[in-house]
C-alpha cells in the first residue's frame, strides 16, 4: 500500500541504492518514480515542444559544466563555476539577449553591481525594484501597526509591477534578487519570460538561508 503523498525528503537509501538514480534500485513506500510511472510518462510529453527540450538540454549542459575534472570519475568530481557566472553562461548558451533583473530595495548596492557584470557581458538588463510605483500599503489592507514603521507613509512593494515591467519591456529571461516571501510568489506567477533566482531574501542571515540547516543541531536547533 502507497503513501497518498511523495515524500523523497525522507528516502532511506543512499543516493547510489535509489530507484530514481538506478533503475534497478530500491523505492520506499512512498515513492513517485514507482508509483506515478504514468505522470513521469505524461511529464516526458511536455519535453517533446521545443521550448522546453532546448531549455532542458541547456541547463543540463550547463549543470555538467559546472564541474571539473569529470573524467576523473564522480568521486572525483568538483565544483568550479558561481551562481551568478552559471545564469550569464545559460543565457548565452540559450541565445538570450535582454535580461530582467527584479530586486528588492534591500539589496540596490548588490542589484547596481550585478547589472553591470551582466551589462559587462553583453546582456542588455532590465532592472525594477520592489518599490516601483511608490503606493502605500494602506491600498492592500495594512494597518498602521503592520507596517515596519508606524504611523508613516510606506510603500508597498510590488512585485506584479515589476513583473509587468519586464514584460512590456520582452525580458528573455528573468533574475529574481532578494525578493520577500510572497512577493516573489507573485512575481513568479506574473512573469511571462522564464525566470531564475540569483539570491533569496534571509534578513538575518545575510540571504542565506542553509545557514540555518547547516547549524541545526547547535544554534539553530530550536527550529525542530
Amino acid at each position: 500500500m502507497t503513501h497518498e503523498f511523495s515524500d523523497c525528503a525522507r528516502c532511506p537509501f543512499a543516493i547510489a541504492e535509489r530507484l530514481c538514480r538506478n533503475p534497478n534500485g530500491k523505492a520506499p513506500d512512498f515513492c513517485p518514480t514507482r508509483d506515478l510511472s504514468q505522470l513521469t510518462k505524461s511529464s516526458l510529453k511536455i519535453y517533446e515542444k521545443v521550448e522546453y527540450a532546448e531549455f532542458a538540454k541547456q541547463a543540463s549542459i550547463q549543470e555538467a559544466e559546472g564541474y571539473a575534472d569529470r573524467d576523473l570519475g564522480y568521486a572525483q568530481v568538483r565544483p568550479t563555476k558561481t551562481r551568478i557566472e552559471e545564469i550569464a553562461e545559460f543565457a548565452q548558451k540559450m541565445k538570450y539577449r535582454r535580461l530582467g533583473l527584479a530586486f528588492c530595495i534591500g539589496l540596490r548596492r548588490e542589484a547596481k553591481i550585478v547589472a553591470e557584470i551582466y551589462s559587462g557581458k553583453g546582456f542588455d538588463v532590465v532592472s525594477v525594484i520592489c518599490k516601483t510605483g511608490c503606493r502605500d500599503k494602506e491600498l492592500i489592507g495594512l494597518s498602521e501597526d503592520q507596517k515596519i514603521v508606524p504611523q508613516e507613509p510606506e510603500a508597498m512593494c510590488n512585485p506584479v509591477l515589476q513583473a509587468m515591467v519586464l514584460n512590456q519591456s520582452q525580458t528573455e529571461f528573468n533574475i529574481m534578487l532578494g525578493l520577500c516571501v510572497g512577493h516573489d510568489s507573485l512575481f513568479l506567477k506574473e512573469a511571462e519570460a522564464p525566470c531564475t533566482v540569483l539570491a533569496v531574501k534571509d534578513r538575518v542571515l545575510g540571504h542565506n538561508p542553509l545557514a540555518a540547516i547547516y547549524n541545526i543541531d547547535s544554534y539553530y536547533r530550536s527550529l525542530k
